[in-house]
């Protein structure tokens, strides 16, 4: 049930944006006064993805070794996946690599108005959560459990600091990938039905015989 190589998804995560001071602890990955990081996804920890009508609840995982062969050639940072790009790797001010935990950022906001605007807004905590977009290469698909593993990524195009947990980007895209899978969930909770009723029809008139 892969995605469409050329369909964007949208993730967002929970883990939040953060600020780090100059004493902040950790050494930062840049010298300069608006640093920002965080992740833009986790590895191996289920997320729900949409729940539908029948309170079927899909979820996905990111394998650990799905961003392996991931073009990430030139990653951009934007706010909401729009607008001016605040940070981006080709200038020297963005870091996206993948480590044990998950996909990490680390950006310098230092260099245009908009950037610096950016890290203000992070600052005071009006703007705490990541998301990042997308291309899917491989997944896999449990219909037992309902969860879709994304074992490859294509490419990554940005991450980006987002005003919501959660965003139309991200339901929509997710729905997407997932088409397949609600349509055939639907089709055998409609077969099990039909099933269900044929059998109490069939006992029905056969009690009725006895009588």
């Amino acid at each position: 049930m892969p995605a469409k190589p050329s369909e964007r998804q949208y993730r967002n995560l929970s883990v939040p944006l953060s600020v780090r001071t100059i004493d902040g602890g950790a050494k930062k990955r840049f010298d300069t006064d608006y640093y920002v990081e965080g992740y833009a996804t986790t590895f191996n920890d289920p997320y729900v993805l949409y729940e539908d009508f029948n309170g079927t609840k899909y979820t996905e995982i990111i394998s650990p070794d799905a961003l392996r062969e991931a073009d990430m050639s030139d990653v951009i940072m934007q706010f909401d996946h729009a607008g001016k790009v605040l940070a981006r790797m080709s200038n020297g001010t963005l870091i996206v690599e993948p480590d044990e935990h998950g996909l990490f950022i680390a950006a310098d906001l230092s260099r245009s108005q908009a950037a610096r605007d950016a890290y203000e807004e992070i600052q005071a905590e009006l703007v705490t959560c990541m998301s990042w977009a997308f291309t899917v290469a491989a997944d896999e698909y449990d219909r037992e459990t309902h969860t879709t593993t994304i074992t490859r990524v294509k490419k990554v195009y940005d991450v980006s600091a987002v005003s919501l947990p959660a965003d139309p980007n991200t339901e929509i895209s997710a729905r997407n990938l997932l088409n397949g899978a609600i349509e055939q969930s639907r089709k055998e909770l409609a077969r099990r039905k039909y099933a269900l009723a044929k059998a109490r029809a069939t006992l029905a008139i056969a009690n009725s015989r006895k009588v």
